[in-house]
């Protein structure tokens, strides 16, 4: 089942899509829009002015949980996020999710992952921009499904179109350590990578989003896609973990010595 377009991107469970496909494609996009620089996110604190926390909304009847604050932890430079039970606004669960105050383009993306466990889970490291923002809904995923860990889902959206999904086995499971997750986003090619291999490369221009997007991790469950996710079967708090996210801008100098951009022409 393809992911719907409106999941878990929109602010409030609003469901308004105006202006999706309203707004002109130029050249100059990426210019106009992106307004945040390169960075090494090493998760010794949470910044509020760089990082904004959801809370107290859900994205819509397809999530069961409600986005909270206290489902965002740190530990020993370790990002937590959180799924438990417990009445929490409209929901029984609470879930977690993080996004940069900031919007990125061009560049390398990169984040090192131990995915939750869980049928009808999932666990997103993911850029988004849309209506809530006043641009066209566009977005480019890495998806760790809990009805199978052993694989995590990458797609892209443009325009709200998606249906360019592709599952990547992850060796020994998203959920039994951390691995890393990357794409390289150009005007005319985009490149996904898992450990270091390049596992997906899109260069059709009508597959691959234009315009500058914010970065979120966010773990959420559901009752209903459960086709996509995975039926959903509560047993115990599940737990995403985030050790580190970099971005580096196209033409930046790699900012890590593991980072995918360092061995880029």
């Amino acid at each position: 089942m393809t992911k719907p377009a409106f999941a878990h991107k929109l602010r409030l469970g609003s469901l308004a899509l105006i202006g999706i496909g309203l707004l002109p494609l130029s050249a100059t996009a990426q210019e106009d829009q992106a307004n945040g620089t390169s960075f090494v996110e090493n998760f010794d604190s949470i910044s509020r002015s760089f990082w904004y926390v959801s809370d107290g909304w859900n994205n819509g009847p397809h999530q069961n949980c409600t986005w909270s604050k206290k489902q965002v932890g740190l530990d020993k430079g370790v990002l937590q996020l959180d799924f438990t039970q417990g009445k929490t606004g409209e929901r029984d669960y609470a879930c977690g999710e993080i996004q940069t105050t900031k919007r990125y383009g061009y560049g390398t993306y990169e984040a090192r992952i131990k995915a939750a466990t869980g049928s009808g889970l999932n666990s997103a490291f993911f850029t988004y921009i849309g209506p809530t923002d006043k641009k066209p809904h566009d977005e480019i995923d890495f998806e760790v499904l809990g009805k199978n860990t052993g694989e995590v889902q990458v797609n892209q959206y443009i325009k709200a179109k998606g249906g360019n999904e592709k599952l990547v086995p992850v060796a020994g499971g998203a959920d039994q350590g951390f691995n890393d997750y990357a794409f390289v986003w150009e005007k005319d090619r985009l490149r996904y990578y898992l450990n270091g291999k390049l596992v997906q490369d899109v260069t059709d221009p009508s597959k691959i989003p234009t315009h500058a997007q914010k970065i979120f991790f966010s773990l959420w469950g559901t009752d209903t896609l459960g086709n996509w996710m995975g039926k959903f079967a509560y047993s115990a708090p599940a737990r995403m973990e985030i050790d580190r996210v970099a971005f580096t801008a196209q033409g930046d100098p790699c900012q890590f010595p593991e980072s995918i951009a360092c061995t880029l022409n």
